[in-house]
């Protein structure tokens, strides 16, 4: 399980943001099930997204197919890297460079 934080701004309607990006990004609509929303795609056996505390952080539990070929892996990641790009508003080097702490540079 790994959180996210969303970029100031973007908190307001996150949990809606959550679902459309979900089926914007992997092109399958989730369910949702106690404010979770959940989806199957590629090298993704599950992935879980819902909204941290104040909808300040999103908050993705996956669980990988191992068994999937390298192009299938290729694609799911560059879909899930898009995907957190638009929910939390941050890139990948952005998010790289928060999730770091201070003085690790």
């Amino acid at each position: 399980m790994q959180e996210y934080p969303v970029k100031r701004g973007l908190t307001k309607d996150l949990i809606v943001r959550m679902a459309a990006e979900m089926k914007n990004h992997f092109g399958v609509a989730p369910t949702e099930s106690g404010g979770t929303y959940r989806i199957r795609y590629g090298a993704l056996k599950q992935l879980d997204v819902k909204a941290g505390a104040g909808n300040k952080t999103v908050i993705i539990d996956t669980e990988s197919d191992m068994k999937v070929s390298d192009d299938v892996i290729m694609d799911t990641n560059r879909r899930f890297r898009k995907f957190l790009d638009a929910v939390t508003g941050f890139s990948t080097k952005e998010r790289v460079k928060r999730a770091k702490s201070p003085g690790e540079e």
